[in-house]
């Protein structure tokens, strides 16, 4: 559904999205239901970036419009992903969504074709998206219900590991949502969600050698440092030279990060209301603002480092729980294993993707979802694992005494 679907209410508005979040709560509240588990780590970091967020409103012009969007923001990221936690009880559970994913993006993908096909958006009849998609350098760029072509894309680009990762228990239903994550990913036409994609294959054939994540995760952190030596520009400008499909604005998503460390003294605290002097082209859609094709920035520039930080801890704590679940969960059937990797190569793909686009649409349902999922599948097999250890111990005691 696009974001045209909903009801206002006050200065409050509610996309289909937040009435399915609302319906979810009140099923949660009647039926009494609670997190799997106890809360974790990653759900105490979401609470406290809502709280930040909030909080962060005090320092923008006006705190009451500025804590009324956040609200908004925060009432999504936080009902998509806690209503997850609580309804997703097991491994099968989460292949279970993982299959109902391939199946809800199969007319997606097919709808985005025509339009790139056709030149014309069979999703504004709903409202809420433009009628002729974006044709840049003669390619149709389409975008489905999505906000714009590059999110559509992305979102084809992080289900894909998900979806591969069910390959062997549902060969067909797998092979359908492969399918369609790349129906959507060439339909886009946009370098962005390309590269996405192939951070999360490469993340997934990293699964032969998961034992040795550590060692190539400190040589890529070297190789980093290496290339900013070697460079003269800084080594994030990497990204301008990056163009697979043409017309791809790489260079001026390096240069926007180089501007807003430029400006940190403006956004460090709190964030601020105004970017527009950080690169010479703004946006249609306000006076105020550059392009910030970036979500950490975003971060920052809606709440300052504090929750920039807070948002990549969340991201580092969701690999830190694959990982863990790896080596802890010795139990853990070997089909479960790849899926939670598969988890952890999607929430790769969602780290890379937001080097070049903010989302801000209804494709943040599967970053939330993906953390949700990885919160849930640590609370059930690490809790699982305790107490399977404290029951030997006890066992033990009582064999001895």
């Amino acid at each position: 559904m696009t974001l045209g679907q909903g009801v206002e209410v006050g200065p409050f508005q509610f996309p289909i999205i937040r009435l399915l979040l609302a319906a979810g709560i009140i099923r949660v509240i009647i039926r009494r239901e609670w997190l799997t588990g106890k809360m974790n780590g990653m759900d105490l970091l979401m609470l406290f970036w809502s709280i930040w967020a909030a909080t962060s409103s005090i320092f923008h012009k006006n705190p009451t419009d500025a804590l009324i969007f956040r609200l908004g923001f925060i009432y999504n990221a936080c009902g998509i992903y806690f209503l997850l936690r609580i309804f997703c009880q097991s491994i099968e559970d989460i292949i279970g969504l993982c299959r109902l994913t391939a199946i809800i993006l199969f007319p997606v993908a097919v709808m985005m074709l025509f339009e790139k096909i056709a030149q014309y958006n069979l999703f504004s009849l709903m409202g809420g998206v433009s009628e002729i998609p974006e044709i840049r350098l003669g390619k149709v760029r389409a975008a489905g219900p999505f906000a714009h072509s590059i999110l559509a894309g992305s979102v084809g680009a992080v289900c894909l590991p998900l979806l591969i990762g069910i390959w062997k228990p549902h060969k067909k239903i797998s092979l359908i949502g492969i399918s369609s994550c790349l129906l959507m990913i060439i339909s886009c036409a946009s370098s962005g969600p390309i590269v996405s994609a192939m951070a999360g294959i490469v993340a997934l054939l990293a699964w032969r050698y998961r034992q040795h994540m550590r060692f190539f995760l400190w040589c890529a952190v070297f190789g980093y440092i290496a290339l900013d030596i070697v460079m003269k520009a800084p080594a994030y400008y990497l990204m301008g030279r990056i163009d697979l499909v043409g017309g791809s604005g790489g260079w001026h998503r390096a240069a926007v990060i180089e501007s807003a460390f430029a400006h940190l003294n403006e956004w460090w605290l709190g964030g601020t209301d105004y970017t527009r002097h950080w690169m010479p082209t703004g946006v249609s859609w306000s006076e105020d603002h550059t392009d910030i094709t970036n979500h950490y920035l975003h971060m920052g520039v809606a709440g300052g480092l504090p929750l920039m930080v807070l948002f990549i801890a969340i991201l580092s704590k969701g690999f830190s729980f694959v990982g863990q679940m790896l080596r802890e969960a010795k139990d853990m059937k070997r089909d479960s294993q790849f899926m939670i990797w598969a988890l952890g190569a999607s929430l790769f793909a969602h780290a890379v993707t937001f080097l070049s686009v903010s989302i801000f649409d209804q494709s943040i349902i599967f970053l939330y979802t993906t953390l949700a999922l990885i919160g849930s599948a640590w609370s059930v097999e690490i809790s699982y694992n305790n107490l399977n250890e404290k029951l030997n111990n006890n066992m033990y005691k009582l064999r001895e005494q």
